[in-house]
């Protein structure tokens, strides 16, 4: 299954500001928060995917990953997760 893109995730423009960015996500994580959905696997999915989404467009090194190479950016080989801390393979 391929991943949503992050800016429609939160329904913001790829122009968006971290403001913009901030109130997007403010707005889903109420919407799909799983204390406010009990028992609703789409809607935790939803939040973890709208959460992703944030946590990577917030950051601008990371965003200026994804808006060059998309999910692969943070796949094996690409820039490597937050805190992995980058160490490679001998």
């Amino acid at each position: 299954m391929s991943k949503s893109d992050y800016y429609q995730s939160l329904g913001v423009s790829r122009d968006a500001n971290s403001d913009e960015l901030k109130k997007a996500y403010r707005k889903q994580a109420v919407k799909y928060h799983p204390d406010k959905n009990p028992d609703d696997a789409a809607a935790e999915a939803k939040f973890k995917e709208v959460s992703e989404a944030y946590d990577v467009l917030k950051d601008e090194e990371k965003r200026a990953a994804y808006d060059r190479y998309g999910h692969d950016a943070f796949q094996s080989g690409g820039m490597g997760r937050a805190g992995g801390g980058g160490g490679g393979h001998d």
